[in-house]
């Protein structure tokens, strides 16, 4: 322990003994030290904490393409530090004083793009970060990147909507344009090929249309034929007067017999039997022989008749069922005119029906594109109207942004102390090596173990008057060189704090 001790305060006298050359370094290092700390620029850190949510406020359908809630944080983070926002930034602050070039601002833009960060502390909480060499120019940057973004959502949708509305508006004038072409080319067509011809749309579709209604017309000309048939049995077998108070005017048995067989060839006819038919030629055979007897057998008579009320309403729907008939008749002639012209024109010029094909099918292509472009439209309008009543991206501030009062780094304060602590150090270093290479001996058992000769004795040093006052007033130069040091270390400390609270 006693060696210890004696090490020790060998060690401080070998210090002492040059405190000149430890000051001067001290004071050589801490200037250095100061001068760089002093030339550190310092970096203020704004924060601010914003809420973002997108709203859904039309069904999927009219809506924009879903997107799941991790896409929708990602296109937060990308347009808050895209570099069109950044470059705004840079021209709508104080930095725009800073350039004079656009390589100057793509300068800025990059460092802006390392001095900003985005983090998501929840799903739809984030923190922005910025930092600059002041704290107004911090937050001022903090500021702007949040007005950029409420600027380009909160109206970036609705004019997205505006210029997809124009487009679409575009694209339904020239359907518009194309489709009038189209009717005008398809009338002049029709002018001059289809003009002269029957029915409406293309030549097929008209011929399909005449066989349509030629079916029809057949199905009713059978119709009324059997009713016509019908009537007409009916009015063969019914007498024309009846009996009256005088006696009664009766048909034989062969004249009955005669109607009655007339009534069933009409039936027979009336189904559409031909005159080969078995059953027509069958009837036919009775209708000759109910003749033959009809005309042998007197007519009965009596006085006193009067017309048969059910022979005159016979003898109406007769004429009517016949008219009928007639009609149709002449309806089916008239649409197998119509197919024999439209046949005619088919097989004498077959490219007529191929190119009014091409025209209707060119015509309806350009209308379904057309009603698809109006129902977008009237789609996206509904959106663009929801728009400007609500608001697509909910955003609001829930931290605005920071003034920093004290810089983020570097930590002056501490770097200044950090360097008095290693001046210091440098200091007593220099001192303690200098007597390490400049070997004396202080004591007498020193000198002893480094000759290995006995020391008989030591003399003391004798110090004069004037010796005594030339050593106070160096060991006060020395104590004022000290105290300026440390002076000069709490000067420094304190222009630290007055310019945080300038900056603040």
């Amino acid at each position: 322990m006693n060696g210890l001790y004696d090490e020790a305060r060998l060690a401080l006298h070998a210090i002492w003994t040059r405190r000149w050359l430890a000051l001067a370094v001290a004071w050589g290092v801490c200037v250095l030290g100061w001068l760089v700390v002093s030339w550190l620029p310092s970096r203020y850190e704004s924060h601010a904490r914003v809420f973002v949510q997108m709203q859904q406020i039309l069904p999927a359908t009219m809506n924009a393409p879903a997107q799941d809630t991790t896409r929708d944080i990602d296109r937060v983070r990308q347009t808050l530090v895209s570099a069109v926002n950044l470059e705004k930034v840079v021209r709508g602050t104080d930095l725009a004083n800073t350039v004079a070039s656009d390589r100057d601002v793509a300068d800025r833009v990059a460092a802006l793009a390392l001095s900003i960060k985005v983090t998501a502390q929840q799903d739809n909480l984030f923190e922005i970060v910025t930092a600059q060499p002041t704290p107004k120019l911090a937050r001022t940057v903090t500021q702007k990147l949040i007005d950029i973004f409420v600027e380009q959502n909160l109206a970036g949708d609705r004019t997205q909507t505006a210029q997809s509305l124009r487009f679409l508006d575009q694209q339904l004038a020239a359907r518009q344009k194309q489709l009038a072409d189209a009717d005008a080319k398809r009338a002049d067509f029709q002018n001059r090929y289809l003009g002269a011809l029957p029915g409406t749309g293309s030549v097929a579709d008209r011929i399909g249309a005449a066989r349509s209604q030629m079916a029809q017309v057949d199905g009713d000309l059978a119709a009324a034929q059997s009713a016509f048939a019908a009537v007409q049995g009916q009015l063969a077998s019914t007498p024309r007067e009846i009996a009256g108070a005088g006696g009664a005017a009766t048909l034989g048995p062969a004249r009955a017999r005669l109607a009655a067989v007339q009534g069933q060839l009409a039936d027979a006819r009336a189904r559409g039997d031909t005159e080969n038919h078995p059953d027509v030629i069958a009837l036919k055979g009775q209708l000759a022989a109910a003749t033959a007897a009809a005309r042998g057998e007197p007519a009965g008579g009596g006085g006193g008749g009067q017309p048969n009320p059910l022979y005159l309403s016979l003898q109406s729907m007769f004429a009517d069922k016949q008219a009928a008939v007639a009609a149709l008749r002449i309806r089916k002639a008239q649409l197998q005119g119509d197919l024999d012209q439209l046949n005619s024109k088919l097989a004498g010029d077959p490219g007529v029906a191929a190119e009014q094909g091409r025209i209707e099918q060119d015509s309806q292509v350009l209308k379904d594109q057309y009603d698809q472009l109006l129902a977008q439209r009237e789609q996206l309008a509904l959106r663009g109207q929801a728009q400007s009543q609500t608001d697509q991206v909910k955003f609001s501030v829930i931290d605005p942004p920071t003034t920093p009062r004290t810089p983020a780094a570097p930590n002056r304060l501490l770097l200044l102390t950090g360097v008095l602590i290693a001046g210091l150090a440098a200091g007593i270093g220099a001192a303690f090596a200098a007597g390490q290479l400049r070997q004396t001996f202080p004591t007498a058992p020193r000198l002893a173990r480094a000759s290995g000769m006995v020391v008989l004795g030591q003399v003391g040093e004798m110090v004069t008057r004037a010796q005594a006052e030339h050593r106070l007033r160096r060991l006060k130069l020395f104590a004022s060189g000290a105290g300026g040091l440390f002076a000069a270390f709490v000067l420094l400390l304190g222009v630290e704090l007055l310019q945080r609270g300038l900056a603040a």
